[in-house]
Parts: structure tokens; sequence; C-alpha cells
């Protein structure tokens, strides 16, 4: 009769917790939310994928530019020595004809001595001190390159989002583990009392004469094993902490807060399957990043075409002095210019441009579409594997709910002389076991609701 009333009292207590842990809808961990959050600002990972962010937006920047005018300040002056000369008898040809006019006519009206040239042709002592003006009317060049700029800067923003989320899935994961951990360590401490308590029920029977010394040296030698698991599980619980804290970007030996509200909750994934597939097709940004370079590959496509039928037109314009010597006096002058550029034929590269474009465009194309299959499928596997894991942890559950009630009934009779050493190590054992496996499905749970999250790309 007392053995009955202590297994009702004990599935009074018990029922409770079940019901709690069942009804209790997915809720939101504000501890865990907070390192998220930390996570997200401080991480090592996410910070490279801001700095390129930030390069290609510098990029897009460099690609505005080229809109602008181009004013530059070009002066230069020549020293020259030897090399070729320009050599012209103009005096030889002309003194002698200027002379005879001189006499023909009775006056002094045309000179007679004009020096012949002799000059060298790269200038000496000259300088050209001019500012240059350019700028792009018309350039399909500058246009399109602007357009593919902002568009991969758009896919490289749907890239960052893609790290967040999975930075979230594995702060979380890491999260659990480390939970995990301490109740494996909760369990094997609780262990190892039951059976220090054993040992000291075993030494009092051995001193009263009811039993012999074999079984305090077993209780020994349980308690041994248990150590051991228990040092293995402490090793655990230090490395899932640095894990956690690494992936924080903090000291690998930080604290972390616990939220014991966690292994209370029992998420069930009761979407449709359907309608979370259509959520992740809508939100996955992998998908997002791969529009991004789709439309930047069909913008080069317009751009190469472009090429092959559209002239660039230019404007220029060149002032400044320019002589021997920087006197500034009669050395003024002003350049402008008008061009047009136009490639008639150039071995039709241009056609193979185009060609190799259009390829790269069907080439993303096709793995956008095959990106959408993998993610409805990932959803799917994600899915069944959340159900799976709440149906193993009510097996678990029963499970250790049996192999409890069990240990109990076995460890009144061993007190009361009913029931061998070797039954109540083996049902203490099971009772170890079942907990253990309790301990991992539960947290096999929060895991697999984790992932399914990270599937539909919803904010842990």
């Amino acid at each position: 009769m007392v053995l009955i009333l202590k297994r009702i009292r004990y599935l009074g207590l018990l029922f409770p917790i079940m019901v709690m842990a069942q009804s209790v809808p997915t809720g939101q961990s504000l501890v865990l939310e907070s390192y998220i959050r930390e996570g997200l600002a401080n991480n090592l990972g996410l910070r490279q994928e801001s700095l390129e962010i930030n390069r290609v937006t510098e990029s897009l920047n460099q690609a505005k530019s080229l809109f602008y005018p181009r004013v530059a300040f070009n002066p230069t002056y020549s020293v020259a020595a030897g090399g070729r000369r320009l050599e012209f008898p103009v005096g030889d040809l002309l003194n002698p004809a200027y002379k005879t006019l001189n006499q023909l006519i009775g006056a002094d009206r045309f000179p007679t001595n004009i020096e012949n040239v002799n000059q060298l042709l790269a200038p000496n002592n000259f300088h050209d001190t001019k500012v240059s003006i350019n700028y792009a009317i018309f350039n399909t060049d500058i246009q399109y390159n602007y357009l593919i700029q902002k568009q991969l800067l758009s896919a490289q923003h749907a890239r960052k989002r893609v790290v967040e989320n999975e930075l979230r899935y594995n702060i979380a994961t890491a999260y659990y583990q480390y939970l995990q951990t301490l109740d494996a360590i909760r369990i094997f401490e609780n262990s190892r009392n039951v059976l220090n308590a054993l040992a000291r029920l075993n030494e009092k029977l051995i001193s009263n004469n009811v039993a012999t010394k074999e079984v305090i040296t077993s209780a020994r030698y349980e308690i041994s094993k248990v150590d051991q698991q228990l040092a293995v599980a402490q090793k655990n619980r230090e490395s899932a902490r640095a894990y956690f804290n690494f992936l924080l970007n903090r000291d690998l030996k930080s604290s972390v807060d616990i939220d014991s509200s966690l292994t209370k909750i029992l998420p069930e994934s009761k979407e449709n399957l359907a309608d979370l597939q259509q959520t992740a097709l809508r939100g996955r940004q992998e998908l997002s990043q791969l529009a991004g370079s789709l439309d930047a590959a069909r913008t080069a496509v317009k751009l190469n075409e472009a090429n092959a039928k559209i002239p660039n037109v230019y404007v220029g314009a060149n002032t400044g002095f320019q002589g021997f010597g920087y006197t500034f006096q009669n050395q003024a002058y002003v350049v402008a210019q008008v061009g047009l550029q136009w490639d008639l034929f150039r071995g039709y590269e241009k056609r193979s441009k185009i060609q190799q474009a259009k390829i790269q465009t069907d080439a993303l194309q096709t793995r956008l579409t095959e990106v959408q299959r993998q993610i409805q499928l990932q959803v799917l596997q994600a899915y069944y594997d959340l159900d799976a894991a709440n149906e193993s942890l009510a097996a678990t559950q029963t499970g250790m709910i049996n192999a409890d009630q069990t240990f109990r009934v076995i460890d009144s009779k061993y007190r009361n002389g009913q029931s061998l050493l070797i039954e109540f190590l083996r049902y203490q054992n099971d009772r170890l076991t079942a907990e253990i496996q309790h301990s991992l499905a539960r947290m096999d749970v929060l895991v697999k609701r984790a992932a399914l999250d990270r599937a539909v790309a919803v904010s842990q």
C-alpha cells in the first residue's frame, strides 16, 4: 500500500510537468534572442560580409562617378639636347632673290638677311601648361555598368542576410547543445548521489553482517563509472561553451546565462508543409541573391548588344599656355573637340561577348530553378525531422517514466532485503540511460525546430 501511494504521488508530481511541456507553445527565449542579437553585432564572419558590402558600394560609387565630367591639370616642360634636326636653306634660297628685287625697284623693301632653318625636332625649354575637360555625352558602357554594380550590391545585401540566417541557427543550436551538457551533468550527479547512498547502505549492511563485502565494492565500481561519464560531460560542457562564445566573438571562457524554460518547451510543427514551402520560396535570401546576379547578367547582355550597335559620343576641351619659356605672353590657346567612337568590325568579338553573356544568364536561371527545388526539399526534410523528433521525445518520456517507476520498486525491495544488488544496479543504469535519452531527445526537438525555421527563413 505504501509503495502504491508513492507511485501515485510521483505521478501526481510528474503529470503537471508533462502537461505543461506539451501544452506550452513554442516561445521566444529572451535570453537566447539577446545572444542572437549580440552574435549578429559581433560575429567576425558577419563583419566580413559587411565589409564586402562596403567594397561593392564603393564600386557603385566609382561607376556613378563616370557620369560626371573629368577635369585634369596637365602641365609639362621639355628640355632637349641633340637628336634629329630640321635643316632647310631658306636663307640661301630667298636672300639672293630679294636682293635682286631690291635692285630692280631701287628700294630695300625685301629682307636680305634671312637665316637658314636649323631646328631641333625635340623642343628645348618648351612648356605646355593646360587644363583638360572630358565629358561623355552618351556612353553605353557607363550606363549599363552602373546598373550592373547596383544589382550586384542588391545581391550582396541578400548574401549578408543569408549569413545572418545561418548564424541565427548556429547560435541557437550551440546554445541548445550547451544546455544539454548541463542537463547531462545534472543527471550524472543525481545518479552518483543515488550510488553514494547505496554505498552507505551497503556499508551498514556489512557492519550488521547482513551482506558481504562485494556489495560495497560493486557500488564503488558503479560510482567510478559514473564519475568517468561525468568527467566527459564536463569536458563537453566546456567545449560547448567555448564554441558558443566563439560564435558571439567573446572570450571563450565567458559565462553563459541559462534559460531553464527552454527545457520545458516542446515545439511541434503544426504548420502545413505546402505553406511552409511557399513561405520559404518567398523569404529565402539565397533566391534574392541569385535574382540580383541574374539581373546583372541580363544587363550585361544589354551592354554587349548596345556596344555592337550604338556609338559613344563625347566632348572635350583643352585650354592653357604653350610655348618656349614660361613667359605666358602670346602663349594662351583653347582647343574644343567633339568625338564619336564606333567599332564597325572587330573580328566578331562583340558577337561572341553577347553569346557569352547569354550563356551566363541561362546558367544563373538554371541555378535559380535548382535552388528553388533544393529549398523545397530542405523544408520537407526539416518538417519531417521535427515530426520524428517529437515522436522520439514522446517515446523517451514514456520510457523514462517507466524506468523510474521500476527503479523505485527495486529500490524499495532492495532496502527490505527482497531484491539482489545486481537487479538494483541494472535498473539504476536503465533509469540513467532513459534520462540521458530523454534529455537528448528534448534538445533534439529544439534543434530540429531551429533547422525548420532556418529552412523557412523564419527569425529564431
